[in-house]
């Protein structure tokens, strides 16, 4: 059995979870412990006694300790991607560009611990002096989904420990593989008891847990339904809250957009990764004169696409990650057809030597703006098209959506792009590219329903796990 990490100790659970490939359901990764309540209440006891030391470490502590944590991650980079590639489904080079990605965030944050930036201003008043600082926010849960199951918990844990925060990281009940990996990383690295600790299991069981623990901040990122649970919650218990829930991407092609790039932006947004990315783009907007050509070339690479087993090196989308999100995405398909939208492609279950999850990317045209397909976040590899009367209807059906994520446009015309950017309501905007790929050193987050609180990655990270503290000295 893979254990849980409290204070700074490997505990046994008395039950644990069984942990599957869902590109082969006969290859059981391990046996993870399932953790009680008493352990999350545990986890964050430890926590909160290994607070005092963490906060007043060196940022030079800090950094090193994250660096070398980093290091080592991109040296495993092949035996981590492999590892994660069996448990969540996505094919190995995506999985390698996740593994990269979470190394780099933590050499990166090895530097933000070293640039920790205050301010001394002069009072209005004379013979004063202000000194502006930031402080930990102390105690920190993370709640993280199963679609990352290294980067996401990375992004979160390497900016809390590198501004000298304690941590309690709840990872998906799915893929525990990986924040196992991570974990043991970050262990060996050097911190101390207590100021990161691991805890595995049932999110019903240990959310609550965690909450009533008394943790000072907590930062998810999941579900839309369960992220209105734990505003409700964290606002009775004065619990500082960073929320990421998703969102209903979209993709503005234009009139004068080249076509095969406008298609390639298109299928690696809605299709890669299995559509099982929260910036996926889930729907595309087109206008009318490029519609024909566009659909045309769209449907014929969309049924060339080989789904197929993570590790198999002709693979370009794996499985979908569970049985449970499988049927999810099969109900979306089946109400998408009830509902009118031409399915022209793809949407069946299909059979392959591994027992698996494997689904076909489903394309659907003829969609319109009040079906549930093209306003539910649907987490698979099934693309809602919208036909736009002009570019302005085009412009107004994106921002119709109660989610505000991410947004994309593929044109020639700089004025076009322009006006997309300033005008789409969303967090990020890509201009020519998926929806889906961002880079970790700037900030990540939404607008509306999507996200709550302060951005994360990059140096705004520090926005969420510190506070500001003012201080005024009389000479």
């Amino acid at each position: 059995m893979f254990c849980n990490l409290i204070n700074g100790e490997w505990r046994k659970a008395a039950r644990a979870s069984r942990n599957l490939n869902p590109s082969d359901l006969d290859d059981v990764i391990g046996d993870y412990a399932a953790a009680s309540a008493d352990d999350m209440r545990d986890a964050v006891a430890a926590a909160r006694a290994a607070l005092p030391g963490w906060r007043r470490s060196t940022p030079q502590q800090r950094a090193d300790i994250l660096d070398a944590a980093g290091n080592e991650i991109l040296a495993r980079r092949l035996e981590l991607a492999t590892l994660l590639a069996r448990e969540e489904g996505k094919t190995l080079a995506e999985a390698t560009g996740e593994v990269v990605r979470a190394g780099q965030i933590f050499k990166y944050q090895a530097g933000e611990a070293l640039r920790s930036h205050g301010e001394l201003l002069d009072s209005v008043r004379a013979d004063v002096e202000v000194l502006i600082s930031r402080e930990p926010v102390g105690v920190v849960g993370l709640i993280t989904p199963w679609n990352f199951p290294v980067a996401i918990p990375a992004w979160k844990c390497a900016p809390a420990l590198a501004h000298g925060n304690t941590v309690v990281l709840k990872p998906a009940e799915l893929v525990p593989a990986s924040a196992w990996a991570l974990a043991d990383i970050l262990h060996r690295a050097g911190l101390p008891p207590g100021v990161f600790n691991l805890v595995m299991g049932s999110g019903r069981v240990l959310g609550p847990a965690m909450l009533d623990a008394g943790i000072d901040a907590l930062s998810f990122t999941g579900s839309q339904a369960t992220g209105r649970q734990l505003a409700s919650a964290c606002a009775e218990r004065g619990i500082k809250l960073q929320l990421e829930m998703g969102g209903k991407n979209p993709l503005l092609i234009a009139d004068d957009a080249e076509l095969e790039q406008a298609v390639e932006c298109t299928i690696n947004g809605a299709f890669y990764a299995t559509g099982q990315r929260c910036t996926a783009s889930s729907r595309v907007i087109v206008c009318p004169a490029i519609y024909p050509r566009f659909m045309a070339r769209l449907q014929q690479r969309s049924a060339a696409l080989r789904v197929g087993h993570a590790l198999a090196p002709d693979s370009q989308i794996g499985p979908v990650a569970s049985a449970e999100q499988l049927a999810a995405n099969l109900a979306h398909i089946a109400q998408a057809r009830q509902d009118g939208a031409q399915l022209l492609c793809g949407g069946e279950i299909l059979e392959r030597p591994q027992r698996g999850h494997y689904l076909a990317p489903a394309l659907f045209a003829d969609c319109r703006a009040d079906m549930a397909i093209s306003r539910e976040e649907v987490f698979g590899p099934v693309l809602a098209v919208l036909r736009a009367d002009d570019f302005d209807h085009a412009l107004a059906l994106a921002n119709d959506t109660p989610f505000g994520l991410a947004a994309g446009i593929c044109t020639g015309s700089l004025a076009l792009a322009t006006r997309f950017r300033r005008e789409a309501e969303a967090g990020m905007v890509m201009v020519n590219l998926p929806t889906a790929g961002v880079d970790y050193h700037v900030p990540f987050g939404g607008r509306k329903a999507s996200s709550s609180g302060a951005r994360e990655q990059g140096r705004y990270a520090a926005e969420f796990y510190t506070t500001v503290k003012t201080s005024y000295i009389g000479l």
